[in-house]
């Protein structure tokens, strides 16, 4: 989405906080279940694959496709939406507009080597507990640590 489009979104919400759907992308490896982190574009930080909602699409659908584009993921969605939780989203230099986020589970089949953000961003596997050490949201941290670990 165009930054245009980002800030208009952003101005145009009133003081109701803008949503971004993100997908809580898992496997199970050796019988326990791994989470699928990816670094933000801007600062590097780990994150889960996220963007705003796209025209004609469910928040869901949309946190599938944005898990394809950022991080190469082919899988499905494998329930509705497991929370959310707010960030601040820095929108220029100096301007932060805090954001919620909707997280959808999304099972993992396999990750492909090309998609469109590849070599803009790193993916990593890791356990559920070691994800939520990595975030530095805290109400995604929570929910991290309370996801099965099988």
């Amino acid at each position: 989405m165009k930054f245009e489009r980002k800030l208009a979104l952003l101005r145009d919400s009133r003081g109701v906080v803008p949503v971004q759907f993100a997908a809580l992308c898992t496997r199970k490896k050796a019988g326990k279940r791994e989470v699928l982190l990816i670094t933000s574009r801007d600062t590097g930080r780990w994150v889960l694959p996220k963007g705003w909602q796209m025209t004609d699409r469910s928040g869901g659908e949309t946190a599938l496709t944005e898990a394809w584009e950022e991080a190469g993921v082919i899988g499905a969605l494998t329930g509705p939406a497991i929370g959310c939780y707010l960030y601040p989203k820095m929108i220029a230099p100096g301007r932060v507009h805090t954001c919620r986020v909707e997280v959808h589970p999304v099972r993992v089949d396999r990750l492909e080597a090309r998609f469109p953000e590849r070599g803009q961003r790193r993916r990593k596997w890791m356990s559920a507990k070691k994800a939520a050490k990595a975030v530095q949201e805290p109400e995604l941290a929570v929910m991290l640590r309370n996801l099965p670990r099988t």
